[in-house]
């Protein structure tokens, strides 16, 4: 599906993507990042809207750059916002339809279709001026999906969204992809990419850091150190019970929560409730990442900055 060899994109002297190589099949998978680690400048790449400084982007096989015929197979939904004000739902998402290639009549019922499959068919015929920033959302997500693509690549589509949305959205992606349809979906938090595929691919600086599934990289993880914050009547105290007890590699206190590092969160876990019993100590709230892909992503990169 996307097959990217040594490519490197530069804006003059500052890297946006640095020698990226990676081959995907079809299949959905979240592209995770910081702010400014250079998912943007992927996505722009295999879609076609710029061209590698260095190396080879494909696409379905083909070069993205100008490629009217490919387009057709692709559903691109950006980051930015790039709406008319003055014009409905509906002609936007018609108008783009007709540059796909599509009759007038054709464009009207593929829009039709795809607006209320987004939840946008109560108000598909106001101005996109008085929309809130879900419901620009859920427009650029119908156009991308109007001409019913084999590729749908989405920038942040969550941006915006209420808890029904995300909810209501989160299904529309599924559904896509429950029809054996693909899906690259980039984002930089990571419950959103949980909720839609375990398959992800994590970037920071331009380089590519890990990819697999969340099962494959704990396996590759295994042993270095997890993070549990707990909030209790006397974080120092329990700071340094664990510390004495040799199932932290390291504690902190910040703002009355206390933070432990240990390479194995069950060694904490399984005696807590009995240590808390016996000193009176009360914990009112935990947190681990252990089980999510916080962990991976956090690990990951410490690895990268030489941290670990």
């Amino acid at each position: 599906m996307i097959e990217l060899t040594n490519v490197t994109k530069l804006y003059g002297k500052v890297i946006g993507v640095n020698d990226f190589t990676l081959s995907l099949g079809v299949g959905a998978y979240g592209l995770l990042g910081p702010n400014g680690s250079g998912k943007s400048t992927l996505l722009n790449l295999i879609t076609g809207q710029l061209r590698p400084t260095q190396g080879t982007v494909r696409v379905l096989g083909e070069s993205p750059c100008n490629n009217a015929n490919l387009y057709r197979r692709l559903g691109y939904c950006p980051g930015g916002e790039g709406l008319y004000a003055d014009v409905s739902a509906l002609e936007w998402v018609k108008y783009l339809q007709q540059l796909q290639g599509m009759t007038a009549a054709q464009a009207d019922a593929a829009s039709k279709t795809a607006l209320d499959l987004v939840g946008m068919s109560g108000a598909m015929y106001r101005p996109i001026s008085t929309y809130s920033r879900g419901m620009r959302q859920r427009t650029k997500l119908a156009q991308a999906i109007a001409h019913d693509p084999d590729f749908l690549i989405l920038d942040e589509p969550f941006n915006g969204l209420d808890p029904v949305g995300r909810h209501e959205l989160t299904q529309v992606l599924l559904d896509w992809i429950g029809m054996g349809k693909s899906l690259l979906f980039a984002s930089h938090l990571l419950h959103e990419i949980e909720s839609i595929t375990e398959s992800f691919l994590l970037i920071s600086g331009g380089r590519l850091l890990a990819s697999g599934t969340a099962q494959e990289v704990h396996a590759m993880m295994q042993g270095l150190p997890n993070e549990i914050t707990l909030r209790c009547s006397d974080p120092h105290r329990l700071g340094a019970l664990l510390m004495q007890e040799r199932v932290a590699d390291s504690v902190r206190v910040v703002d009355g929560l206390l933070t432990v590092a240990t390479p194995n969160p069950s060694r904490v876990f399984e005696p807590l409730p009995r240590w808390l019993a016996q000193t009176g100590l009360q914990v009112t709230e935990m947190h681990s990442a252990d089980e999510s892909l916080q962990a991976l992503f956090n690990s990951l990169m410490k690895m990268h900055r030489g941290e670990l």
